[in-house]
């Protein structure tokens, strides 16, 4: 039986100080056919042009969310494990959906995200509603591995400045999601192929971009959860390590 996919300690380290972490070619064979395949599919056949605002603040293929090939990129492909071990001892709540991002090609007209954390303050949510959680998962399923292809694009240890930003700047129900020095930053672009992962605290700040690549860049993302997170959300924002009880002692030892 192989042995479960965890975290070496180089990478825990990493985590604590950029909130992000990527395994390249994790996804691959049938689990990453089966899912390309049936996202490519909806693409050609379901997509609305009318709708692309809605897809791309939700979801694209929102009713394939739940589709067992989806739900495999995570269920079989060791992220599982991966997820369990980032919040070791503690449980993780079951992912029941996969959210699906597509940026189309040769620099389409879409939507593009300043800089943001999710589930807060977000336009298509009341001031007051919060949906965020504990770290999301995102699995690259087509795409053109340059900045400029629709590339996810992150602050490296944004998730500091975030903590403070929630701690002594922002109050529930504000529209601002980003103090002004998150916001004017462009960010690390994550320039990857099909199969490629990212694993990435939710306080990290992050914004998609135009594709002027041939290529659909498409996303399939799980958010994770802490068992716990609806009682801990608002705490979290400003405690980063809340959720994380293996990695909190770790944290401390850095600010120390």
């Amino acid at each position: 039986m192989p042995r479960p996919e965890i975290w070496s300690n180089d990478e825990q380290s990493l985590f604590v100080d950029d909130g992000v972490l990527v395994r390249r070619g994790l996804v691959h064979g049938n689990l990453l056919s089966r899912a390309r395949d049936l996202v490519g599919g909806w693409l050609n056949e379901a997509y609305d042009p009318a709708r692309l605002t809605a897809y791309t603040e939700r979801s694209f293929a929102p009713e394939l969310e739940d589709h067992p090939d989806l739900l495999a990129l995570y269920q079989h492909s060791g992220l599982v494990e991966l997820a369990e071990d980032l919040l070791r001892p503690s449980w993780i709540a079951p992912v029941t959906r996969t959210q699906i991002q597509i940026r189309l090609p040769h620099g389409a007209e879409q939507p593009v995200k300043r800089m943001h954390v999710d589930g807060v303050s977000c336009p298509h949510l009341e001031p007051s509603d919060l949906r965020t959680f504990s770290f999301i998962i995102g699995v690259v399923l087509e795409g053109s591995a340059t900045a400029d292809a629709g590339a996810l694009h992150y602050v490296p240890g944004g998730h500091h400045r975030m903590a403070r930003y929630f701690a002594a700047d922002w109050v529930l129900g504000q529209p601002a999601q980003t103090p002004d020095d998150i916001d004017a930053q462009d960010g690390t672009a994550f320039i990857a192929e099909p199969g490629d992962v990212i694993v990435m605290h939710h306080l990290v700040p992050h914004r998609v971009g135009i594709n002027s690549s041939s290529t659909p860049r498409v996303m399939a993302y799980f958010r994770i959860e802490h068992a716990q997170h609806h009682e801990l959300a608002l705490a979290a924002l400003s405690d980063p390590w809340l959720e994380y009880p293996a990695l909190a002692d770790l944290a401390r030892l850095g600010t120390a």
